[in-house]
């Protein structure tokens, strides 16, 4: 069974402290009361450093909601119409504090807005080691950057 959520928010940015990332989330306004799920995909702008290396954090990051992480942990991304789904190794579950493997995301988002996003999570998740880079179905693809 998978995890199914709205997203209504996203991330697709280069971020001021050199990071890119790429996410989705439930709510819309960060002043909201009540915090929804997200997945956010981050990486950092450049070439990994060596001891990132040694350490095999070269690779894009996941983070979940009470800021549980995990390091190319993406099997696949498929994008079909306006379904975004993320399949997770199930290895890194415990990390990431989830259930499912499975994450199907409807994205309640305007056509530019998700390509946008689709556009910042190639980038995100092509960045790194060839053998954590996740099969993308229905993405634009991109070089590592």
């Amino acid at each position: 069974m998978a995890y199914r959520f709205t997203a209504r928010a996203v991330a697709a940015e280069v971020d001021v402290d050199g990071e890119m990332q790429a996410g989705v989330a439930e709510y819309e306004d960060e002043d909201e009361d009540e915090e929804g799920f997200f997945l956010l995909f981050t990486r950092p702008v450049g070439e990994p450093s060596p001891q990132d290396v040694s350490l095999g954090l070269d690779t894009y990051c996941v983070m979940t909601p009470d800021q549980c992480t995990a390091y190319g942990c993406v099997r696949e991304v498929a994008l079909a119409g306006s379904l975004l789904t993320v399949t997770l190794d199930p290895g890194c579950l415990d990390e990431l504090e989830l259930d499912e493997a499975e994450i199907e995301v409807r994205l309640d988002l305007s056509a530019e807005v998700i390509g946008d996003l689709c556009d910042a999570l190639t980038k995100v998740l092509t960045y790194g080691r060839p053998d954590a880079r996740p099969r993308l179905t229905g993405l634009p693809v991109h070089p590592s950057r």
